[in-house]
C-alpha cells in the first residue's frame, strides 16, 4: 500500500497540501484495518461519536503540519 502518494510531500499550494493531509488520513485508517467489510460496518458507531471525529481531526492536522513543513510553509 502506497502510503504517501506519489512518494512525495510537495504540494504546490496549502490547499493541495490539505488535501494531501485527508488522503493520508484515509490511507492510514485503510492500513490500520484493511476489511473493507468491517471499515463499513464501523462507519456509523465513529461517524456519530464526538470522540471519534475529533480524533481523526488531529490525525489531519498532524499529517498537514508535516506537508507544510516539508513545503516550507509554502514561502
Amino acid at each position: 500500500m502506497d502510503l504517501i502518494p506519489n512518494n512525495s510531500l510537495k504540494t504546490a499550494t496549502p490547499q493541495e497540501g490539505r488535501e494531501l493531509a485527508l488522503k493520508m488520513a484515509r490511507l492510514v485508517i485503510k492500513a490500520t484495518q484493511p476489511d473493507g467489510e468491517v471499515r463499513t460496518r464501523l462507519r456509523p458507531e465513529y461517524a456519530e461519536s464526538s470522540d471519534s471525529l475529533i480524533a481523526i481531526g488531529q490525525v489531519v492536522a498532524t499529517e498537514f503540519a508535516t506537508i507544510a513543513a516539508a513545503n516550507d510553509y509554502w514561502r
